[in-house]
């Protein structure tokens, strides 16, 4: 059993996907070409937004987000307490702080009122610029984002969505990465859309961002092209080979994969409902489900739960078992009394099952069982 079956997709687009690299190998284009701009319009497409600039990989995408929003020294980025470091990686590097907020308490998103409580304290204190904020869909869950869009346009800050793990999900009838001044995601294979490597997007709706990305993308190139370098940038273009893989699953996961997704949760939640905290998705909102988290009682009972999963031999992992907040290399950012309660919490009791669109109902039925005799 797999904790995410990449061979099982494979076999069910296998015609395809393989074409697609035919088609690339006998053109000899590697970099650039046709599968790429057939992939960003695509995708844009799917997103309902202007403009798709596709990246070398998820993190580069938020390090250009950050560059786009110009963030710098003395000033505070606003970010989820509970997420991959790649979130907030970026506001170290180009010496910014990062300012962590508590999540909800059931979506695990970035928390509203503690985003603004942060912002306040920030302010009050007088040191730092709030400059921009990172709301995260974790888990594939998409964030509240007329609540913190509000909060955002309120204290002129700059919205990053960071949508690494929720493309196909929606908020109120839009797809993620359909929200903020800019939104990024990753192609990671494991991903919900995920290619055979690395990869990643950017998304906008304005031209002249869109035109500043794609310059980042390489090298900082002006108008005469990649030798009329008029600013610095990075190397962080996606291969064709990657684009020929995403554009077969890309029409998957829009036809079936969403909702077949869906239909496990499902079978889940029947299972373990008032047994362990099930995920919670609001009213008017999908989730793409990256992964299936649950809750345990306490962190006793989850160690119980995934020690005798792994005799079963029942994949499982924890995201992410570690708030920002208590990274050692985010040890000194300030807290302004922030007690991450929620994302503690969390940490101390999430393990996520196997979740993925081709995962068989005898499965699905093992896993259920396994957790069950835990209990």
């Amino acid at each position: 059993m797999q904790f995410i079956d990449l061979k099982a997709q494979y076999r069910a687009l296998k015609d395809e996907i393989d074409a697609n690299i035919r088609g690339v190998l006998d053109s000899a284009q590697f970099i650039g070409g046709p599968y790429v701009k057939e992939l960003e319009a695509q995708l844009a497409a799917f997103t309902d937004r202007k403009h798709c600039i596709t990246c070398a990989n998820g993190t580069d995408a938020l390090q250009i987000a950050y560059m786009v929003a110009g963030v710098g020294a003395g000033d505070a980025v606003f970010c989820p307490d509970m997420t991959f470091i790649s979130s907030t990686e970026p506001a170290k590097m180009f010496g910014a702080t990062a300012v962590f907020c508590d999540i909800t308490p059931d979506t695990y998103c970035l928390s509203p009122a503690g985003l603004e409580r942060q912002i306040q304290a920030v302010l009050t204190e007088g040191k730092l610029t709030p400059k921009a904020a990172v709301a995260v869909d974790i888990l594939g869950n998409p964030c509240d984002y007329d609540a913190i869009g509000a909060i955002c346009e309120k204290y002129g800050l700059f919205l990053i969505e960071d949508a690494a793990q929720s493309f196909g999900a929606s908020y109120h009838g839009k797809k993620a990465c359909a929200f903020g001044h800019i939104a990024t995601t990753s192609f990671f294979p494991a991903k919900p859309l995920g290619c055979y490597g690395d990869g990643g997007a950017i998304f906008t709706d304005d031209d002249a961002v869109d035109q500043l990305c794609r310059s980042l993308c390489v090298h900082g190139k002006g108008p005469g092209g990649k030798y009329d370098n008029v600013r610095v940038g990075m190397n962080s273009r996606l291969d064709a080979m990657q684009a020929a893989v995403l554009l077969p699953k890309l029409k998957a996961l829009g036809d079936y994969e969403i909702d077949a997704r869906q239909q496990v949760v499902e079978r889940y939640g029947r299972a373990f409902a008032g047994k362990l905290t099930t995920p919670f998705v609001a009213e008017g909102c999908v989730s793409a489900w990256a992964q299936y988290a649950l809750l345990a009682a306490d962190t006793a009972q989850r160690d119980k739960i995934v020690a005798h999963l792994k005799e079963a031999g029942i994949p499982n992992m924890i995201y992410y078992p570690t708030p920002q907040h208590a990274l050692p290399v985010f040890r000194d950012e300030p807290h302004y009394g922030e007690t991450f309660r929620n994302a503690d919490d969390y940490c101390a009791r999430t393990f996520s099952l196997p979740m993925h669109p081709y995962l068989e109902q005898a499965e699905q039925q093992q896993i259920i069982d396994a957790v069950l005799e835990a209990l």
